[in-house]
């Protein structure tokens, strides 16, 4: 590292190049894969709808931070967070904004509005519009409190039921009803598929929304387990890999905006679309397992939380006062403050996203 650079200089440098090497790994690797295909870069494959909606999300951001800094949209940070996150307070958010509907619409477009992916689309843009709702909320409170959860909760339930409805009587999406297992095999479940959807569905979208806590973090380990789906469903679903590999892409333009130090944050805007597109596209895939693996870096996250609520509640005193079994969690938080720099810590979930959906991708292809 050139020692003339002052400490920001090279925390921004190494976010960069974090975020380049992640970008020319994905996007190097899908003419690769569609070559190994044998498709065609420029018809329906991984490639330039990744390619087209990296570019087209990160030109974009370039006019709509400066427009979200200017109506005054930043973040408040968590007082009983990480110290260094203080500094953070202000950085615009509700990054979602354009991450999510730019992916959406070139999938859109470059599917031809099939069934399936105007469905999953839909779903993506609900659970982004209850993210929109929670980040308005904070920023219309001046604190870091949006709507409350149960509300939260009911709206991701709400959406949840009427996706898993569409896929129990829409023609498109008939003999779904399995778990995808390795070696061509399928778990067949019937009607407990549907409750189990819908379970994923809620559980995925406030998985993926914990893990949104560090610059770069979610927006990378995000496209990561996209584009892994993207690969995943190639053989039978093209229509959902370029809905995936469209998102991917677009997760990839928005961390030239999000690497160390973040110019703007996702904002639950993105971070509950994210994983609403995940599980939709698993679900009418049968990959609930597949997903379950490229999910495990939002998973260790979730189960950090569970871990530590249940944890405090189980060893409260007479005062009323638990143990912590983590730092702080999620799990980022606990590396932290365990002493991992920012870069560490998002450096070594990009790591262990790539090798798990490597895993993934052997176990299925």
């Amino acid at each position: 590292m050139d020692a003339k650079l002052s400490p920001n200089e090279q925390i921004g440098l190494s976010g960069r190049v974090l975020s380049i090497i992640l970008g020319t790994v994905l996007l190097g690797i899908a003419p690769l894969l569609d070559m190994l295909a044998g498709r065609t870069p420029w018809g329906v494959a991984l490639t330039l709808p990744l390619w087209v909606s990296a570019i087209a999300t990160a030109l974009l951001g370039f006019w709509v931070v400066p427009q979200l800094r200017r109506l005054k949209m930043g973040q408040f940070i968590r007082e009983d967070g990480p110290q260094a996150h203080l500094k953070k307070a202000g950085t615009p958010t509700m990054g979602g904004l354009f991450v999510v509907p730019t992916g959406v619409a070139i999938a859109l477009l470059w599917s031809g509005f099939t069934p399936n992916v105007v469905a999953v689309a839909a779903l993506t843009l609900a659970y982004g519009f209850i993210g929109w709702l929670d980040d308005w909320q904070i920023l219309r409170r001046k604190s870091n409190k949006g709507i409350s959860p149960r509300l939260k909760l009911m709206l991701q339930i709400g959406f949840g039921a009427l996706f898993c409805l569409w896929a129990m009587w829409s023609g498109q999406s008939t003999n779904i009803t399995g778990l995808a297992l390795p070696l061509g095999l399928t778990l067949p479940l019937g009607f407990l598929f549907y409750p189990l959807a819908w379970f994923v569905l809620v559980a995925e979208s406030n998985a993926t929304n914990l893990t949104d806590g560090l610059d770069g973090l979610a927006g990378g380990t995000g496209a990561i387990a996209l584009f892994g789906l993207a690969v995943l469903v190639s053989p039978t679903s093209p229509d959902l890999m370029v809905f995936c590999a469209c998102m991917a892409g677009s997760f990839l333009g928005f961390l030239v905006h999000n690497h160390n130090p973040a110019r703007v944050f996702m904002g639950d805007t993105g971070a509950l679309a994210m994983g609403g597109a995940l599980a939709a596209v698993a679900i009418l895939t049968q990959n609930l397992l597949g997903l379950l693996i490229l999910s495990g870096i939002f998973f260790a996250e979730t189960l950090s939380v569970i871990a530590q609520v249940s944890y405090y509640k189980a060893t409260k005193d007479s005062n009323g006062v638990g143990k912590r079994l983590f730092k702080m969690a999620p799990l980022h938080h606990h590396l932290e403050l365990t002493g991992w720099s920012e870069i560490q810590v998002v450096a070594r979930f990009y790591l262990v996203g790539g090798l798990l959906a490597l895993i993934c991708i052997a176990l299925y292809l």
